[in-house]
């Protein structure tokens, strides 16, 4: 796989595509902390519990270990409650349609959160309550520019989602949680001592058979926890949160003598609030049961042994709740979040969460010092009286990782294409949440390729305002594909040299921008496409996550790749390397626009894969586009026959122009669908969402 490209813009334009004329709310303020620092962001209400807005740096102070520190960083960030609250569809008639193009040009002004499903600290028969409760949060009380990621404790990394935004893909990987938690000590015990009932000898222990997985699952819990907030981390300036659904860690930690490895678990307990603390990352713990009875353990006891002496009864039971739930109080409170525990109204502590996330102090310190692994204090106070402050209450010296060790474990593998960019481009690669200043519009369009990988074609346009084009400039632009395992499965580099470009060619990047194609070659599944670029005149980067499926074109009867666009005005744009394939069958390079002035018109490619070629039969390919009210305004249609194909697996490929004279400005849904005639009538359809505006002049080619 080919991961560099040095690409030079010639002096009349041979890789520049496009030669000949086609046919007819609130912000979160951004500023770097010093790694060496330590961050805290604090909660401030007042007596009836709302955030107090108009404090000041020296309203604060901060103590590590009793002593007061200097405060070197100080900002509010504020993100407006309309912020967070999504919009109706534009096209209430035909339902919501997700775009096919992402942009970064909005700055993110959202709230970031990761939800750990605690699968193992799950009861079987209550994961239904587990996915109405995550889903609550992600269907009420995610706002619109929001983002979330799903980590499961237990199962395939296939159930994980990355980062992302869209409801669809975060209910999708709440729906594959599934309960594994093991029954209750007391329950276990109890059974025990029912099987040994005859051999047992008055007052003899019941042992815990199950102590040693029980000691597992805690512990891969709580790994899990620390894992998040260290790589969480990473995102500096704004408060992160961790919702952590679980029915709380399921091990006896106060007992060290009867129970061997709780010295163990309390280790990790204590190393996953170090790592949040160090992280600035506040936990909140969900009990997804609401206010219990513990009617659903009590129902798997017949009876309870009459010797008191052996501690197993229903007092047991409630204890081990009460621990449990101890567990979800601990690890919130030391971090800055609470616990949501004994509450059926899930409503009310959710927009607790938000407002939490939504409104609050950021401040930073240069701490005194200390030996490696050692845990401080952190006490923040506020001088005026009356107000309340919740805040992260410690943290633990970390070692200081050496330049060279960072750079090395910053490249990765050899396959890797970070391994080329710039520290500036990495770190935007690297960041969980879109980076502002370069805008980029990114599009990505899967094909059938050589089995069983699909080929995705790959489009980054930027605007030519944002561009510096002295000849010494150098564009840095690199994507790559994220799987579910969070593994680079494929991407590519390219390093755009402004050498020898004409004054015509230059002027015309400069009106319309700069768009590059790239190919790669990717295997069914769900990805995360991370591109970043940096224009080093300007020093500006930015960054765009793209979530992308791509289908197994092989598996339906019939299936359809993504539909690429172009249109007259915006292939105007020039291109780095069009797509030779593409440019056989559209008579521009695709393009990122998705709103078309009415002097414009629009050409659309699709393939629709014919899986059932040896049977003789006819495929009707349909283009629509939907009016917001439900209408058809525009329908062109087709009828393929699979003789086509003469028998093999294959694809059609359709095109159709659609003049936008004869639509009126507003928002309207493109699509291609695609219908077997044979008996079991195998359908495929693709949509895009677009927008026509008044006339503009097109730009000059």
């Amino acid at each position: 796989m080919r991961f560099t490209a040095l690409l030079v813009l010639m002096a009349g334009g041979v890789l520049l595509a496009g030669q000949n004329p086609p046919p007819a709310g609130g912000q979160v303020p951004t500023f770097k902390i010093d790694v060496e620092n330590v961050e805290v962001d604090a909660f401030v209400a007042d007596r009836d519990g709302n955030f107090v807005r108009d404090l000041k740096q020296t309203d604060f102070q901060v103590f590590e270990d009793g002593k007061p520190q200097s405060i070197t960083t100080f900002a509010m960030v504020d993100i407006p409650n309309g912020a967070g609250d999504r919009p109706a569809p534009s096209l209430a008639a035909v339902g919501p349609v997700e775009p096919d193009v992402r942009s970064n040009e909005q700055a993110f002004n959202g709230r970031i959160y990761v939800m750990v499903v605690d699968d193992l600290h799950t009861g079987f028969g209550r994961t239904g309550r587990v996915r109405a409760a995550a889903r609550q949060f992600v269907e009420q009380h995610l706002g619109a520019n929001d983002l979330m990621a799903i980590v499961h404790t237990a199962g395939s990394s296939e159930g994980n989602q990355e980062f992302t935004g869209n409801r669809r893909l975060l209910v999708a990987a709440i729906d594959r949680t599934l309960g594994r938690k093991l029954d209750s000590a007391t329950i276990t015990r109890n059974q025990e001592s029912s099987r040994l009932a005859n051999t047992r000898g008055s007052g003899d222990p019941a042992t815990d058979t199950a102590e040693m997985e029980r000691t597992s699952n805690a512990r891969r819990s709580l790994d899990t926890l620390r894992d998040v907030a260290q790589w969480f981390a990473r995102v500096q300036g704004r408060r992160k949160a961790i919702l952590f659904v679980s029915e709380g860690i399921d091990y006896d930690i106060t007992n060290w003598a009867d129970n061997p490895s709780a010295s163990i678990i309390t280790a990790s307990m204590r190393d996953a609030v170090a790592a949040a603390g160090k992280g600035n990352v506040a936990i909140y713990g969900i009990d997804p049961r609401g206010l219990t009875n513990l009617a659903d353990d009590t129902i798997q006891v017949s009876n309870f042994p009459d010797d008191a002496r052996l501690g197993i009864d229903s007092s047991a039971l409630r204890q081990e709740l009460l621990l449990a739930q101890s567990s979800l109080r601990d690890l919130s409170g030391e971090t800055g979040g609470f616990a949501v525990v004994n509450a059926n109204d899930f409503s009310t502590a959710f927009d607790r969460i938000v407002r939490d996330n939504s409104s609050y102090y950021v401040l930073a310190y240069a701490p005194p010092g200390g030996k490696i692994g050692s845990a401080h204090k952190i006490d923040v106070r506020v001088m005026r009286p009356g107000l309340t402050v919740r805040a992260r209450q410690s943290y633990v010296t970390a070692k200081t990782v050496a330049a060279a060790d960072a750079g090395a474990a910053a490249k990765g593998t050899l396959n890797d294409p970070r391994n080329v960019l710039t520290p500036a481009v990495r770190e935007a690669l690297d960041s969980p949440i879109p980076v502002g200043g370069l805008v980029l519009s990114v599009f990505a369009v899967p094909f059938k390729g050589t089995a069983p990988d699909a080929s995705v074609l790959v489009g980054v346009e930027m605007r030519g305002r944002d561009l510096h084009l002295d000849a010494e400039n150098r564009l840095t632009m690199a994507f790559a594909a994220v799987d579910t395992q969070g593994r680079i499965r494929g991407g590519n580099t390219q390093a755009v040299l402004m050498t020898n470009v004409s004054a015509e060619t230059k002027e015309r990047v400069a009106q319309a921008g700069l768009r590059l194609l790239n190919r790669v070659d990717l295997a069914p599944g769900r990805y995360q496409l991370r591109v970043a670029a940096q224009d080093p005149g300007g020093g500006t980067v930015g960054s765009v996550l793209y979530d992308l499926d791509v289908p197994d074109f092989a598996k339906a009867p019939l299936s359809m790749s993504g539909i690429a666009i172009t249109s007259a005005a915006a292939s105007g744009q020039p291109t780095v390397r069009p797509d030779e394939a593409l440019r056989q069958v559209l008579p521009a390079p695709p393009v990122a626009e998705r709103a078309f002035p009415q002097n414009d018109q629009i050409v659309l490619f699709a393939e629709v894969y014919d899986n059932d070629a040896a049977k003789p039969h006819k495929v009707d390919i349909t283009a629509t586009v939907t009016s917001p009210e439900g209408l058809i305004v525009f329908k062109a249609n087709e009828t393929r026959d699979s003789s086509e194909i003469q028998g093999r697996r294959g694809g059609y490929g359709f095109t159709a122009r659609i003049a936008m004279r004869d639509l009126q400005p507003g928002s309207y849904i493109l699509t291609v669908s695609a219908v077997s005639r044979l008996g079991d009538q195998a359908a495929a359809e693709r949509q895009v969402p677009f927008s026509v505006t008044l006339a503009r002049p097109v730009p000059a080619r």
